[in-house]
Parts: structure tokens; sequence; C-alpha cells
């Protein structure tokens, strides 16, 4: 995958891109309060071949100018039916204020559509605010069964079914 909004790269990640995507959601943790958590929420960045490659999911950067300023992924889950679990949607300061981060969900979404999964389910934290109004506006419908210890929300979308012709 790779897709051009404005001066940003979307595109899909590389191994050389682990300790930059790694870091970016550090710093955007860090932010917001929220700790970094390499042996527990956040060991599929460190692990992106295994955690989302090797089934079925996918892992984008985002670039400005050559320099990785976001991230954005999904895999495929158990919850619900024929599900995925939106993650990793990361943008540091200098990325936002310019609906890339509304893009990236939308490109995700279209992405998973054209895959026939059903659900989309996401995870997050109140702290994040932006996210929560980002989720909310986009169709994203409160569920309960958090599974992740630092969030405290949890997103569901039901997807139309996509007519053959």
């Amino acid at each position: 995958m790779q897709v051009q909004y404005k001066d940003f790269l979307l595109r899909d990640w590389q191994p050389t891109d682990r300790a930059a995507a790694a870091e970016i959601i550090r710093t955007v943790l860090a932010e917001y309060g929220l700790g970094w958590e390499p042996e527990g929420a956040d060991r599929d960045v460190l692990a992106v071949e295994a955690s989302y490659q090797a089934i079925n999911g996918e892992f984008w950067v985002i670039e400005q100018h050559g320099k990785l300023v976001g991230t954005g992924a999904y895999y495929p889950i158990l919850r619900g039916q024929n599900a995925v679990e939106i993650r990793k949607m990361y943008l540091l300061p200098e990325a936002r204020g310019r609906g890339l981060g509304r893009f990236l969900l939308q490109a995700l979404e279209a992405t998973i559509a054209t895959r026939h999964f059903e659900q989309i389910w996401i995870e997050t934290a109140s702290v994040l605010a932006e996210a929560v109004k980002l989720y909310e506006t986009s169709g994203y419908q409160p569920a309960t069964g958090v599974e992740t210890e630092r969030c405290d929300r949890v997103y569901l979308k039901v997807l139309q079914p996509r007519k053959e012709f």
C-alpha cells in the first residue's frame, strides 16, 4: 500500500521502520500521560511481522518529507463477527490538524472493507480526546469489553456488506 495525502505518504511498514514507529508511539503516549508497554500493549510494534503480517493484518507508517510522523494498523481478532481491530493510530503533533487522522482512518476502513471483514473494533483511552472525537464522528458506537489495561473505551463499527455486480 502506498498513497499520498497532501505532503504525507502512507505506506506499508518495512523492518527498517521498527525503531522510528516505536518511538512515535512512545512519544505520543507520553504526551498524554500514558505509559509505553513494550512487554504488554505495545509489543506488537516491536514484532510487526508476527503480530500483523503473519495473521493477515497490515501495519502502515506515514512519512512527511522522509521522516516518519505516524502509524496505523489493523489485524483480525476473535471478538465479534468476522472482525478486525484498528490499532496503533498515532500521529506526532506536527502531523495533526490537517485531516490526516480522518484520512488514515478512512483508508484503513476502505482496505478492511475490501477484505470482506464485517466489524471494526477500536480500543482507546478517554485522555486521547481527539481520537475519541474522531471515532465518534466516524460512525463508531460505544461498546463493552475493554481488553487493554490502559484503555477505558471500546468502539464498534459494523460495515455494510458490499454489493457484488
